[in-house]
């Protein structure tokens, strides 16, 4: 069976340091194995994934100054496209996109398909507080619609009114865990797809496709929720709440391992919706690789997860 994980990140060191920048907490914990090839290889050997689709830990790139923001992306996706040139075999990548610049940003989404060969492109929730339902950012959802590829919305940091908020008089650590991997990060990446559907993004983009991760980011136990509270107000749409998430939503088993969640997504969702994915290097790929080689599913199911959705949805 063929295993595809599509949120692997990385990041080229020698680009963040002669930038003089700092990918930030959380994700300088793992920082060094980001680009560390060799062990990246022998990880994805050992556990027995084939391929994996690269992504840059980029929401720092987002919130830079524009001109800033579109040197880095372009920086880092030449970098990318050379790993995988030199590994065609086992990488494939996400673009970084610089979206402090939404133009910029159809640029160099474009040349990231077009030329870099890219499968679609990776944004990190909000951009200078901004979801991606602002009109600000129309052209690049009119962008990935007309490329016909995905875009993965990954979670991003809340913004700092949101951290004091919800997170402020916690010990530090403990408050930047619950901000983003402990809970935070799900429920506002849940929440930004929800907000997609009732701005209508998908009523005007009907052929676009969002990948989210974390096994649907709590959309998949609250969307029968949403959908009974929420379709009612909605107006001129042409399909529910439940309809356009099953419709326009994919989700990855991303940082879960245990079977109430998958089970969940799957009675939600159904398999045809759902890809592998590790969380490399901040989730174990053997102990991921595992949980999906012994999930009580059928073996359609598996090799669906494994694989065959990720190669339809990516033209892999």
């Amino acid at each position: 069976m063929k295993i595809i994980a599509l949120e692997e990140h990385l990041f080229p060191r020698d680009i963040l340091e002669s930038e003089g920048l700092s990918l930030g907490i959380p994700m300088e914990r793992r920082a060094k194995e980001l680009d560390d090839l060799p062990a990246r290889l022998q990880i994805m050997d050992d556990a027995g994934i084939d391929l994996q689709i690269l992504s840059a830990v980029g929401q720092f790139i987002q919130e830079l100054e524009p001109q800033r923001s579109i040197s880095i992306a372009r920086q880092v996706n030449d970098r990318m496209a050379q790993t995988v040139s030199d590994h065609p075999d086992r990488f494939r990548a996400f673009a970084t996109l610089p979206m402090a610049d939404p133009q910029g940003a159809v640029v160099e989404f474009r040349r990231a398909i077009e030329e870099l060969g890219f499968v679609g492109a990776m944004i990190h929730g909000q951009t200078h507080g901004r979801f991606l339902d602002h009109p600000s950012f129309q052209p690049v959802l009119e962008c990935a619609e007309g490329l016909g590829v995905p875009i993965y919305l990954h979670p991003g940091l809340p913004p700092s009114a949101v951290r004091e908020a919800y997170f402020g008089g916690l010990e530090p650590a403990v408050a930047t865990l619950l901000a983003t991997g402990g809970w935070g990060w799900h429920a506002e990446c849940g929440m930004h797809v929800l907000r997609m559907i009732v701005d209508g993004v998908f009523e005007r983009h009907p052929a676009l496709q969002v990948i989210v991760g974390h096994m649907g980011e709590g959309l998949p136990f609250s969307l029968t929720r949403a959908d009974d509270l929420l379709t009612p107000m909605l107006k001129g749409h042409a399909r529910s709440v439940a309809e356009t998430a099953q419709r326009n939503l994919h989700i990855t088993t991303c940082g879960y391992t245990s079977v109430a969640p998958l089970q969940c997504a799957l009675t939600v969702f159904g398999a045809d919706r759902i890809m592998f994915s590790v969380d490399y290097p901040y989730s174990a790929t053997d102990k991921a690789v595992g949980f999906l080689n012994q999930a009580p599913i059928s073996p359609a199911d598996r090799v669906k997860i494994a694989s065959g959705n990720a190669q339809r949805l990516l033209r892999l």
